[in-house]
């Protein structure tokens, strides 16, 4: 007897798995410090949350945003499995990935940089992403469940309504955006590491955003940096080297305040 699971279960699990093993593997990479964008200690010393309570918070955002998803695609659901079963051309699908990236891009900007300049949204709520002074990969989701609902699980809903995806394209959509969530918030610097060359918004880009100097700029997430650059939050980096090895992403020059 046959077992198959469906796409809109898989659209909502897979994802969820592959954060923990993604951020698993830069765990495990953590004690590269030539490669880190902070030293470990740092890592332990400044941030304002335990880990325990990273994980804790991560998981409960999870949650919400795997009932939210199941809720979702119940309600957009075809009866005759026949949105399950159709499989779009590749240009249909580039598409959809464009249209779904552009919508989240757009929702998470204008969001995250309203809860940075509300100072009652960024005291009670923002504030708690930024306990982490130093990112590091299974505290990309770390937020208020508030935070998670409104900018992760709702930006995401709309990219899926708007893109016209099928919950089995948004099984890779999804998983490809946890990836590059995670990969923003590893705080390491890796060679070869293809997210650094194809997306100027990367891993450096995103430390520049935790760090005091930062907190201004760099609002974008995860994928493009226009809208930073278009409302003049764009804060550009350079890498030094980092004083008992590593790097250190520093801006490349003076930003205008917006």
């Amino acid at each position: 007897m046959s077992f198959a699971i469906s796409d809109e279960l898989l659209g909502t699990f897979v994802p969820i798995v592959v954060y923990w093993v993604y951020s698993g593997i830069y765990v495990a990479l953590g004690s590269l410090e030539k490669y880190r964008l902070h030293s470990k200690k740092d890592e332990d010393e400044k941030n304002l949350v335990s880990k325990a309570n990273v994980v804790k918070g991560v998981l409960l955002q999870q949650t919400v945003q795997a009932i939210v998803a199941m809720v979702l695609f119940t309600i957009t659901g075809d009866d005759s499995g026949a949105a399950t079963a159709h499989v779009p051309s590749l240009l249909v699908l580039a598409r959809q990935f464009l249209v779904g990236m552009l919508v989240l891009d757009t929702w998470q900007y204008f969001m995250h940089r309203y809860m940075h300049h509300n100072k009652f949204l960024y005291k009670h709520i923002h504030s708690q992403h930024h306990r982490l002074v130093v990112p590091y990969a299974f505290g990309a989701l770390y937020n208020h469940p508030l935070e998670g609902l409104i900018l992760d699980t709702i930006g995401g809903a709309l990219s899926f309504l708007f893109s016209g995806m099928t919950p089995r394209t948004s099984i890779l959509f999804f998983t490809f955006a946890t990836i590059k969530t995670v990969d923003d918030h590893c705080g390491l610097w890796l060679p070869g590491n293809v997210f650094h060359v194809i997306f100027g918004n990367n891993t450096a880009y995103h430390d520049v955003h935790h760090q005091l100097y930062g907190s201004k700029y760099n609002f974008s997430q995860p994928f493009f940096v226009m809208w930073d650059r278009i409302f003049g939050t764009y804060m550009p980096y350079s890498l030094e080297k980092r004083a008992g090895g590593g790097f250190e992403a520093r801006p490349a020059k003076e930003s205008k305040d917006d």
